[in-house]
């Protein structure tokens, strides 16, 4: 069934239950009707069998005659009537009520039941027969009424189970069809199921950039074609990152062959316009202006080159955390210090407000941590007006620091917010000029945080200052090995 389409399927699935539902449904009316007739021959009367005895009890009745009149003639009475549909009122000459089995008053005075004597009358729900009790000279002296019902009955009240299984057998066909509708809409849906099950897993697989799999189903249904259609998207992506992966290793190779090649001509440079500086003897303002831009942009060069190495490690896989025991507060208080110095040179106050467990000793990779720093707050630094401030606010919880480095500059802007942390993106015209910076300060960052398990977020003070916040993972030597490096891997 699994190979056929899924709408042959679907109307397999409805006829099957149509049919089951049907059979069911006959076989059971079948056996309720078997177990009717067989009961009515033990268990049910028919509506006249309480009527079928008045003739036998009338003449026991004429039979036993006034005795019956005596308390004693009720025993013979009740031991001739059968079943418990029917009832009986022993009454005197004036109507009044002797013995028997129904209490409620029939007739109400003498002459009605004289009116009413050897003849069979309808009263509410019963049928009553009245049988007159006359002495040897001719004079009644009483009667018997016996009452009774014209319907189905059963035999000492055992007609519930009779009554059970009509009913069941009423409800039976609802019952069939939800029942099957379950079992073969199952089967249905485990067909369906298996596959797309198997597209699931191999969805998650790819996700975790696992292409090493199969899908083992075949079907020449719409399902089985979507599972090939996949196998051959999974092998052609395959293809594509493994090409992909090539040229990127290429890419990488080639810049750190093209940084590596140019670290040489740039020390010459340098080493040389350094040379001619000093060589200067004459003292000619121009030439030692020359000079000092050649030497300045050599510098510049050296110092991108630097960076753009450093990135193509960052990208690497097989990256190592060297992790060290500090003492956070002591760490980031010299830090602070070393920033300073150089904040003096434009009135800048640098404010450090640290909170929680600050003062005990965690594991910390200290160079990713202060290029993280060194980063951010020369940003700030350079962006900050004279006179303003800088606050940096650290908190420490068990399993993360949390870092908030907020200057009094002009913020950063929409397309900054957007776009910061993309590689070689260095703002506006107006920033870009200042400094000539690479634009490989933010991406380097969240680099590194991602490597120590954090992340970072921009935002703009409500005062117009910038905002950087960032986190990442406290290290308590979980997984160092014995060189005391951690894969932020498999942290």
């Amino acid at each position: 069934m699994k190979n056929r389409p899924l709408v042959t399927q679907f109307r397999l699935a409805f006829t099957w239950i149509v049919i089951a539902s049907i059979t069911a449904t006959a076989i059971t009316y079948a056996l309720a009707a078997v177990l009717y007739f067989k009961a009515q021959y033990k268990s049910i009367y028919p509506a006249n069998y309480y009527e079928r005895q008045i003739p036998d009890i009338d003449a026991y009745i004429r039979d036993k005659n006034t005795a019956l009149l005596l308390q004693s003639g009720e025993k013979g009475l009740q031991s001739i009537i059968s079943g418990d549909g029917i009832y009986y009122q022993v009454l005197d000459g004036e109507g009044n009520i002797l013995y028997g089995t129904s209490n409620e008053k029939i007739y109400s005075d003498k002459s009605e039941l004289y009116y009413r004597l050897n003849t069979t009358a309808k009263k509410q729900n019963y049928y009553i027969h009245t049988v007159p009790i006359i002495d040897d000279s001719g004079k009644v002296l009483g009667a018997v009424a016996l009452l009774y019902q014209l319907k189905i009955s059963y035999a000492g009240g055992r007609g519930w189970w009779v009554i059970a299984v009509l009913t069941v057998a009423m409800i039976s066909p609802f019952l069939y069809i939800l029942g099957f509708t379950m079992l073969f809409s199952r089967i249905f849906v485990n067909n369906i199921n298996r596959p797309l099950q198997l597209l699931m897993d191999a969805s998650l697989k790819i996700k975790e950039k696992d292409l090493d799999f199969e899908i083992d189903y075949f079907s020449d249904n719409e399902l089985g074609k979507l599972c090939v259609a996949f196998s051959e998207m999974k092998d052609e992506l395959k293809k594509s990152l493994s090409a992909q992966w090539k040229m990127e290793q290429e890419r990488v190779e080639m810049v750190e062959a093209l940084a590596h090649d140019l670290k040489a001509p740039l020390s010459i440079i340098r080493g040389y316009s350094e040379a001619l500086i000093d060589a200067n003897i004459d003292g000619e303002e121009k030439l030692r202006k020359y000079l000092e831009v050649i030497k300045g942009n050599a510098e510049k060069c050296s110092a991108l080159v630097q960076q753009m190495q450093y990135t193509m490690g960052l990208e690497r896989a097989d990256v190592k955390l060297q992790l060290v025991p500090v003492k956070l507060s002591e760490f980031l208080e010299q830090k602070v210090h070393q920033y300073e110095l150089q904040a003096k040179q434009k009135g800048i106050a640098i404010i450090l407000n640290m909170q929680g467990e600050i003062n005990s000793s965690v594991f910390i990779d200290t160079d990713r941590l202060e290029r993280i720093l060194d980063n951010i707050v020369s940003n700030s630094l350079q962006y900050t007006p004279i006179g303003g401030s800088i606050n940096i606010s650290v908190k420490a919880e068990k399993e993360n620091i949390f870092y908030e480095i907020c200057d009094s500059g002009s913020g950063f802007s929409k397309r900054d917010l957007e776009k910061a942390f993309d590689k070689f993106y260095r703002g506006d015209e107006a920033r870009r000029s200042k400094g000539g910076h690479s634009g490989l300060g933010l991406f380097i960052v969240k680099q590194l945080l991602e490597q120590l398990d954090g992340s970072i977020k921009l935002s703009n003070l409500e005062s117009g200052g910038a905002c950087v916040t960032f986190r990442h993972k406290v290290f308590r030597n979980n997984g160092k090995n014995s060189q005391g490096m951690i894969d932020p891997l498999k942290k």
